[in-house]
């Protein structure tokens, strides 16, 4: 083993990320790569190290990214390069999630691993349906069987002359396909064709549904309501507690899945909001917030403050990286004394209050015409305009300002640039019709989603809403090709989370 890395097979539970373990998180935090699959949470790979080498391997019924063998190959060649690597499993790697397999890959190859066990969805999708699995009143056993054995296998390990004379709850997994052929095989076998089947897609999942009925009707209520993988089925008298025990309901969003493209830093508040109304978020930051290449033209500037009669914030991201180079600089800020503010939106103004400073003027519209109009009737004639901004800020309010004679500086406080890691998985989920909704929060959140994605693969946003901040960004996402492109009636976050729940029940 001299030489090799270390491979970690873990699971992470089902869908909701929460129920990953604090072992599995610690793992994937400090591995070189991450091997992960379909149903892994896209909010699990944002434990990884900003470096790692993240590749997918996920598999869907008759689809399969890369072959079982593949798979073994990558987990082998990339721990004998040195490095630690995670593979990361949905559920359980050893519940009918081939780490047996892998794990005999890698001993035969002299490959030293670990297996982080995680929570099963055989017991967990039920239970967030509020079907347990055992109840005294019931059963006091449980057996879970696989909905889909190994292709090309000559007989099936699967007795259904045992399983239909169990009086214990039955667990199939994966059996969506092979539903009706499971529910005929145990009622052949004797099994009460109207024995309770309660069948839980999208188990844990702010898109969780679930569907009733028996043996003999659950295969028909399962077409009929349109069940896809990945889905757990329950066969069995605890089915009937469902009633009485389900607890995990749904918001206003609920089910809706919404790409949210704010910077790392900033999309937490947005996706928390849209989480709280049952929602599923997919945070895809397309922008990261830096400061400036170099502060020789910011420390000029605040060096001489004392020259500006207006200070103009256009986001919070200026607020932020304009106050925090005064105090690196060990600047007073009463060297702010007699400069008036303005601010660009409600949020802007609220983290000026925060510092403790009063805002002087507030545009009610958050347009480049409004804020020239409003600023040309405040004003004096002499006084000098100081813009807090970033680096790719519109020339449309400095050219406005030029142009009618007032004296500017155009201030660079922050960066921002093009952020891509979650591309592939956004990708797939685009192809795959899994996103209700895009949201965007600037002009340069459109833009880089672009760049980001592909302009050859725009086609994939056909049909999804996009919901769009304010007039500037819904223009932008409208010339970008986003057709269904709405703008929320307040340019907030608040505004925009409305007008997601607007669109979402009209």
């Amino acid at each position: 083993m001299s030489g090799n890395g270390k491979v970690y097979i873990l699971g992470v539970g089902p869908g909701d990320y929460k129920l990953m373990t604090l072992k599995a998180a610690e793992c994937i935090g400090k591995s070189d790569v991450i091997i992960y699959d379909r149903l892994v949470n896209s909010k699990v790979l944002k434990l990884a190290k900003d470096d790692a080498e993240l590749i997918y391997v996920g598999k869907m019924p008759d689809c399969h990214a890369v072959p079982q063998d593949g798979i073994n190959e990558i987990l082998v060649s990339k721990a004998k390069e040195g490095k630690t690597v995670a593979r990361v499993k949905g559920g359980d790697p050893f519940m009918f999630g081939r780490g047996g397999e892998e794990a005999e890959a890698l001993y035969e190859s002299g490959i030293e691993f670990e297996i982080v066990p995680g929570v099963t969805s055989a017991i967990s999708v039920p239970a967030y349906a509020g079907i347990p699995v055992t109840h005294r009143d019931f059963c006091s056993s449980l057996h879970i069987v696989t909905g889909h054995e190994k292709p090309g296998r000559e007989s099936s390990f699967i007795d259904y002359g045992v399983l239909s004379r169990l009086e214990g709850t039955l667990i199939f997994l994966m059996g969506v396909k092979n539903l009706q052929e499971i529910c005929s095989n145990l009622i052949k076998h004797g099994k009460d064709k109207d024995t309770p089947v309660a069948v839980i897609a999208n188990g844990t999942t702010l898109a969780q549904k679930t569907v009733s009925g028996t043996l003999e009707t659950i295969s028909g209520v399962v077409a009929e309501v349109g069940i896809k993988s990945p889905a757990v089925t329950v066969i069995g008298e605890v089915v009937g507690l469902r009633e009485k025990l389900k607890w995990y309901q749904g918001g206003r969003l609920a089910g809706k899945r919404v790409v949210v493209t704010r910077s790392r830093e900033q999309a937490s508040k947005l996706a928390e909001r849209i989480n709280e109304l049952g929602g599923e978020t997919v945070e895809l930051p397309t922008i990261k917030i830096t400061g400036p290449q170099s502060y020789q033209e910011v420390d000029r500037t605040l060096d001489n403050l004392k020259n500006y009669q207006w200070l103009v914030f256009t986001s919070i991201n200026g607020v932020e990286y304009f106050f925090r180079r005064m105090r690196e600089r060990k600047l007073d800020i009463r060297s702010l004394c007699g400069i008036k503010l303005c601010a660009v939106g409600e949020a802007t103004e609220a983290k000026l209050n925060e510092i403790g400073l009063s805002v002087d003027y507030v545009p009610e519209r958050f347009t480049t015409s409004d804020l020239l109009e409003g600023l040309m009737e405040r004003i004096m004639p002499g006084e000098k305009v100081l813009l807090a901004r970033a680096d790719i800020a519109s020339k449309e309010l400095s050219e406005g300002l030029g142009n009618r004679g007032v004296e500017f500086e155009d201030l660079t406080v922050y960066r921002t640039q093009l952020e891509s890691m979650e591309k592939e998985e956004i990708l797939r989920q685009l192809e795959r019709k899994e996103v209700d909704y895009i949201t965007f929060t600037s002009s340069s959140t459109v833009k880089n989603f672009v760049s980001i994605i592909g302009k050859e693969n725009m086609n994939r946003v056909c049909g999804v809403k996009t919901v769009c901040i304010g007039p500037v960004t819904l223009r932008t996402a409208q010339e970008a090709g986003f057709a269904a492109a709405v703008m929320a009636d307040v340019y907030t976050v608040e505004g925009l989370i409305n007008k997601l729940v607007e669109i979402s029940e009209g």
